[in-house]
């Protein structure tokens, strides 16, 4: 009898140790799976700090490039490079959790978005000065090729015909845009909230001007949104060996007195960011202007 208590004694202590033993390796094997994931987590976050620090140096790049231009926006670019800078140095001390880096992800965006715009103002100014290099060089040929007399009468035909030209050019003012909810009722609400917005209003003034060509005029207007986007009707025509997409065009009979001149732009679901606003008379840009949406 005593024997027999003692080997159930002894059964229950092995079958004791047993279940202790088995659990034991279950929280072994939980414990390794846990870090295992954590490990992944970690290698992924850093994964993406590392392309974030990647795409702001891109970013930085650019404007050294564009600063390097050395434009009349010059101090703009110099500015939005700093903050890239700015936005750089905080990455390097953050401690690259998940929402952090979202964070600076949804920054890097608001950047990139910005750059886009001023980049393309760059290249329009670039090309101007393209423009009035080989105006200046054709003027350097004709005066080269001139005799003493000559030189003396071109120069003061070229001026004269230099200041009748600009000064019967006409000058676009007070380019302004407004945004605005429209109610069913047709009461337009202004608003500067993105989502909320579904229409343009673009107004601008043609100055007097009495030696000026009268007659019927044709402006191209072009409204880039924060996304690069061309808005309206989004039309490309050529004017020689340019091209160019506009957004509508605004028909003005003008007759040497001022002129105010105003067009709606309607849409849906507009970007939130810097728009910018181009006013074209054919190739020539003759006045411009931004407005931000939030």
């Amino acid at each position: 009898m005593e024997n027999s208590k003692s080997n159930t004694s002894l059964k229950i202590m092995v079958l004791v140790l047993l279940l202790l033993f088995l659990g034991s390796v279950f929280y072994i094997f939980k414990l390794k799976n846990e870090a295992t994931t954590l490990t992944t987590e970690v290698s992924s976050v850093k994964t993406e700090k590392e392309s974030v620090m990647k795409d702001l140096q891109n970013l930085k790049d650019t404007y050294d490039a564009a600063i390097a231009e050395n434009t009349s926006m010059s101090d703009e670019l110099i500015a939005e490079r700093q903050k890239v800078v700015g936005l750089m140095a905080q990455l390097e001390k953050s401690k690259g959790d998940a929402s952090s880096l979202a964070k600076y992800k949804q920054q890097f965006l608001d950047l990139q978005t910005k750059m886009n715009g001023l980049m393309q103002q760059v290249e329009v100014l670039k090309k101007e000065n393209q423009v009035l290099t080989t105006n200046l060089d054709s003027t350097k040929v004709v005066l080269s090729d001139s005799k003493n007399y000559n030189q003396v009468l071109v120069g003061q035909n070229e001026e004269l015909s230099k200041t009748v030209e600009k000064g019967s050019k006409l000058s676009l003012l007070n380019l302004k845009t407004a945004t605005f909810k429209l109610r069913s009722s047709g009461k337009q609400i202004e608003t500067d909230k993105a989502s909320r917005v579904d229409m343009l209003k673009i107004s601008f003034t043609i100055a007097e001007n009495s030696i000026a060509k009268s007659g019927d005029k044709t402006y191209y207007v072009q409204v880039i949104d924060s996304k690069s986007n061309v808005l309206g009707d989004k039309v490309t025509t050529n004017f020689g060996d340019k091209s160019l997409t506009y957004s509508f065009t605004s028909e003005v009979k003008y007759e040497n007195k001022t002129v105010d001149v105003s067009k709606e732009l309607k849409g849906k679901g507009f970007a939130i960011g810097t728009y910018f606003v181009n006013i074209f008379d054919k190739s020539e840009l003759v006045s411009k202007s931004s407005f931000t949406l939030r």
